[in-house]
């Protein structure tokens, strides 16, 4: 679960929590919307202390390019490393 999707998922729970009016006989919508505010939060957390690791939109990468020419001919490779 990401950032965005833990803000939209505790939005709900928001409202099914404070702003619904709404009673069953089989469940509690107040309940439930208690228990999306908390998974969204436990979400919204690991997101950020695991952001680091994934490294975020695109990161950062180095590309190395080597050439060699010898007698046999001209050789190349790319090597390619992500930072972090």
């Amino acid at each position: 679960m990401g950032i965005g999707l833990s803000l939209i998922v505790f939005a709900i729970g928001a409202v099914m929590r404070f702003a619904m009016t709404v009673t069953t006989t089989s469940f509690n919508l107040h309940t439930v919307g208690m228990i999306l505010m908390i998974v969204a939060a436990v979400g919204l957390v690991l997101s950020i202390v695991f952001w680091n690791s994934w490294g975020g939109f695109g990161g950062s990468s180095r590309r190395r390019e080597t050439t060699v020419e010898g007698p046999t001919g001209t050789t190349r490779s790319t090597t390619e490393e992500r930072v972090s």
